[in-house]
């Protein structure tokens, strides 16, 4: 990692290294401010190696608040939050930077109660306001909300403030030909839509005085019909390079693009890495590159190729806030690898949620691992993703820990449902969790049916059971053998062929993937179910765009609103349940994609044994990947 470990000036700020973690929302903010929280999460990618932690935005404008837990850089009040994140980063000696922002035409009156502010009256398609066009006063007065913030950024003690002109900000609709319809100076020629850019970058330096950097992120290639492009992005940059110190990349708008702001897991690692390529080649200041990293031979490589002078990965740092020192230390095969899943980091924050990650059930909630009062030996009765995060959790802690998994490999139904098309990036959950346990010293028997009786005959401690769950037959389907369970195609226990129904009951992403294999097999697929869209939880993880284009490309046709009643020989009858309307498909074969059955049988036969036993997972009650590892985490803390 000779590129990655290599020190970088940014202006007056040296880093130790080439690793950045960018701006992100975390939505831990109270009241504004930020919290103690923030502080323990900033800090912890600190002391993982990081060589510049960049905070999440500060609003520089009351009237600017998007969401609920914005953080108000305007406020004086929010001076002591300030000062407790930049002092836990600079405790590791790391530096950090905060990002100032204004929305403008994304953000939402909703708790403001006045007009949003824009370029232009041209709606955001995910805010759907018409904003009101700024005026040259409104312009002169937005400036110097910029650089009070970035004042206050600097009596707080940050190095640095990074100017946001990326995702979702007013400096990208100006920038951008899709939301600057203005014919004033400061809209038309690329030169006049950078103007307020370079006011605010202007101000912005003045105001942080001496001995502190300024950046700017810009949005290099927006993907909207007029939007800004490569060519456009790296004009601008050339044009405000004198005015900073560093230029940060992004790829897409954070309402329209989103999907290319935080990508699935079927978008290919460096994806955006021919972006900071060509701003590199365009400025003479250093240039952060971003574009789903997910291990550090791939950040390796984009610095080695000149793609950009420091690498940028949120994600990657949010899954293990080691990653860097584990690069640079030479152990780089220990890093705990990002799904791209975007579940409990872009899922939990959409829904006005903290945010979490599926692999690092820890995420938001850093504290030391607390030392158990002795040592205590611990069963855990299944190697899915709950019973291997309970077991590293505890063996970590100090205690003797073994796992008896009844299949031939650990992994459970992650293992099976990453061998699903556009799937695979689940794999290092399950693979990254088993290699943990070996290192910890955790005991892993495969192949191992437990029994209440060899159990109780092992006279364990302590015993955590992940048996999972097992598939629940839906009552239409009878005793029909037309019917069967996802589970028993992507295992090969069935192989459908000819016209195939895929009932969804779930909305994750089991029957869009389900669908997809056998769609390529040559099924012709219809994918049914009750809810106004297949794939329910597809928008929230950024998966749909994707997916809907796959599966127009593979024929896959989708219908809603429509319940399953019956099945009989080849019909399947189905119900429009907004009209009562009913429809009849003949198919070869059904694919349920319903919600299973806890396997709690073993839990039934220990939990008046008088043993110490405690259910996570599925086992408990059946729901996603993170709640798994989350429960395991919580077990291994409780044993």
């Amino acid at each position: 990692m000779r590129h990655l470990a290599t020190p970088l000036r940014v202006g007056p700020v040296r880093l130790a290294n080439r690793l950045v973690l960018p701006a992100h929302l975390t939505n831990y903010a109270v009241d504004g401010a930020f919290t103690d929280r923030h502080a323990a999460y900033y800090a912890a990618r600190a002391a993982g190696g990081a060589g510049l932690v960049v905070t999440e935005e500060v609003s520089t404008d009351p009237a600017d608040r998007p969401y609920e837990k914005t953080v108000h850089g305007w406020d004086p009040a929010g001076l002591p939050g300030m000062r407790r994140v930049a002092d836990a980063v600079h405790a590791h000696g790391v530096p950090v930077f905060a990002q100032v922002n204004h929305n403008g035409g994304q953000s939402d009156s909703l708790h403001t109660r006045t007009p949003v502010t824009a370029p232009s009256p041209v709606p955001d398609p995910l805010f759907r306001e018409v904003p009101r066009e700024a005026t040259a006063a409104d312009l002169a007065r937005l400036v110097a909300g910029y650089a009070e913030a970035a004042a206050r950024c600097a009596v707080a003690g940050f190095d640095g403030v990074e100017v946001q002109g990326s995702q979702s900000s007013l400096v990208r609709q100006f920038l951008s030909g899709a939301t600057n319809r203005r014919t004033d100076r400061y809209g038309g020629p690329l030169e006049h839509r950078a103007r307020f850019l370079v006011e605010v970058l202007t101000a912005v330096r003045e105001a942080l005085g001496s001995g502190r950097a300024l950046g700017v992120r810009l949005a290099d290639e927006e993907g909207l019909d007029g939007g800004t492009t490569l060519a456009e992005a790296v004009a601008t940059a050339r044009l405000v390079a004198g005015l900073v110190d560093y230029v940060s990349t992004t790829v897409g708008v954070a309402t329209a693009t989103l999907d290319r702001v935080v990508p699935p897991m079927t978008t290919p690692p460096g994806y955006a890495r021919h972006v900071s390529a060509a701003v590199r080649r365009a400025v003479d200041v250093p240039v952060v590159g971003v574009g789903r990293f997910l291990t550090p031979a791939q950040a390796e490589r984009a610095l080695a190729d000149g793609d950009c002078d420091l690498v940028g990965a949120v994600r990657a740092q949010i899954a293990d806030p080691e990653f860097a020192a584990k690069a640079l230390g030479g152990r780089d095969r220990e890093v705990r690898r990002c799904l791209g899943c975007n579940s409990d980091c872009v899922g939990r924050v959409g829904r006005n949620l903290p945010l979490g990650c599926v692999t690092n059930p820890r995420a938001g909630r850093e504290a030391p691992l607390p030392a158990p009062h002795r040592r205590r030996r611990v069963l855990v009765v299944g190697g899915g993703p709950a019973g291997l995060r309970a077991a590293a959790t505890a063996a970590a802690r100090g205690h003797a820990v073994t796992v008896w998994e009844q299949a031939p490999c650990t992994g459970g139904a992650v293992r099976l449902a990453a061998s699903a098309p556009g799937r695979e990036g689940l794999r290092p959950l399950v693979d990254d969790l088993a290699a943990e346990c070996a290192r910890a010293g955790v005991t892993v028997r495969t192949g191992v049916r437990a029994t209440a009786a060899a159990v109780l005959a092992e006279a364990p401690d302590a015993v955590v059971l992940a048996t999972g769950a097992r598939p629940a037959r839906p009552a239409w389907a009878g005793e029909s053998d037309r019917v069967v369970d996802v589970r028993d195609v992507l295992s090969g226990t069935d192989a459908p062929a000819g016209a195939v129904l895929v009932v969804d009951d779930l909305g994750t992403t089991a029957a869009t993937s389900v669908a997809e294999l056998l769609a390529g097999r040559g099924c012709t697929v219809e994918v049914v179910t009750a809810a106004l869209v297949a794939g329910q939880d597809l928008g929230l993880t950024l998966e749909r765009p994707g997916w809907e284009r796959r599966a127009a490309a593979l024929g896959i046709r989708r219908t809603t609103e429509r319940l399953v009643t019956a099945v009989d020989g080849r019909t399947v009858r189905l119900l429009h349940h907004p009209t009562g309307d009913t429809e009849e498909r003949t198919v070869d074969r059904v694919v349920t994609v319903a919600p299973p059955r806890a396997d709690d049988a073993l839990w039934a036969a220990l939990r008046d044994s008088g043993l110490e036993v405690h259910r996570i997972g599925d086992c408990l009650t059946p729901r996603r990947a993170g709640d798994a590892t989350r429960d395991g985490d919580r077990a291994g803390l409780a044993v």
